[in-house]
């Protein structure tokens, strides 16, 4: 059966050695270490690793003492972005992530496609799903075919020459958000190596179901990640597109992405919010997702993302925990 583990930004707070027995008390088995991107790396010592400060063995080891094991890094960033100052460094992190990968001889890096400006010499990245109006096809033609695709063929070699397999999260405001644009994008660059980080909270509020995104995908899943969410009584109104979120300042917010981007306020009374596995979807759900991950992969990590409001940091993990276990169990 699948292997479940942590993806340790949660654990941003302890040391690695204290995040991997946080996961191991929990009764998981795996973790996956931020490499760059929108967050730190304080459990990757990505320079040290690159410049042989330190060696693949002695990082390892601490995995080793534990029982835990590395099953991916992930590096969520914005590498199409128009602005240098965060495309040039997210893309530049995403290849280091890659090399380092290899070293570690981890074979999944989860990231996610990125998405440009919607015309040459814009700034701000724009996002056009429906192109009912030719100028919106215009932009997308742009940004696919100018911007995305000869990046992701440039980084489906550089995944190749180091045996790993690069996991896109579909995730809205990027140019790959559902099966059909990943789809695309692995037709349309001609990739081995890329395939779906398949993270089902994104889907489901897009109105997919992710069991049968699993299905149609296929052998392109590569990846997968634990986390679910609840569909509220305000999109019954508002539906599951939301502007009501608050600017908070830089200087006063406490989420701060890699010092080149800050989340606003969650808006209250939301449409939808993400919460602990579980508390969306019932155990019998994630029973069934669990089996359609199998199918694909009986070895495939599936890695808790812990992003409920609601509960504490370890109260959400654990929550999280009990539901997939209890899921596995009956999985068998």
């Amino acid at each position: 059966m699948v292997k479940l583990g942590v993806y340790t930004a949660v654990l941003h707070d302890r040391g690695l050695r204290e995040a991997l027995q946080v996961i191991s008390a929990l009764g998981l088995t795996g973790a996956e270490i931020n490499a760059g991107g929108f967050l730190p790396t304080p459990h990757l010592p990505v320079d040290a690793l690159l410049d042989g400060t330190v060696t693949p063995q002695e990082y390892l080891s601490v995995f080793a003492e534990t029982g835990v094991e590395l099953t991916g890094l992930n590096c969520n960033g914005n590498p199409l972005h128009a602005d240098p100052e965060v495309g040039e460094t997210d893309a530049r992190d995403l290849r280091r992530a890659i090399q380092v990968a290899g070293m570690l001889g981890v074979r999944r890096v989860v990231c996610m496609s990125g998405l440009p400006a919607g015309h040459p010499g814009g700034q701000v990245p724009a996002w056009n799903v429906n192109p009912w109006d030719s100028t919106y096809l215009d932009a997308l033609e742009y940004q696919w075919n100018e911007i995305g695709i000869p990046f992701w063929r440039e980084i489906d070699a550089l995944a190749r020459d180091h045996d790993v397999k690069v996991c896109i999260e579909m995730h809205p405001h990027n140019l790959v958000f559902n099966p059909a644009t990943l789809e695309r994008l692995v037709e349309k660059t001609g990739a081995t190596n890329i395939g779906a980080e398949m993270d089902p909270s994104h889907l489901f509020w897009q109105g997919i179901d992710p069991i049968a995104a699993i299905e149609h995908l296929g052998e392109l899943v590569f990846h997968a990640a634990a986390k679910d969410t609840r569909i509220n009584e305000a999109c019954r109104i508002n539906g599951v597109l939301d502007d009501r979120f608050t600017r908070v300042p830089a200087d006063q917010n406490p989420v701060s992405l890699g010092g080149r981007h800050t989340l606003n306020q969650w808006p209250t009374n939301s449409s939808w919010d993400f919460v602990a596995v579980g508390r969306g979807h019932d155990q019998q759900y994630w029973t069934q997702f669990l089996q359609a991950l199998a199918k694909v992969d009986p070895d495939m990590a599936v890695n808790i993302e812990h992003e409920d409001a609601e509960l504490g940091r370890l109260e959400g993990l654990e929550v999280a925990a009990r539901t997939l276990k209890a899921a596995a169990s009956e999985a068998q």
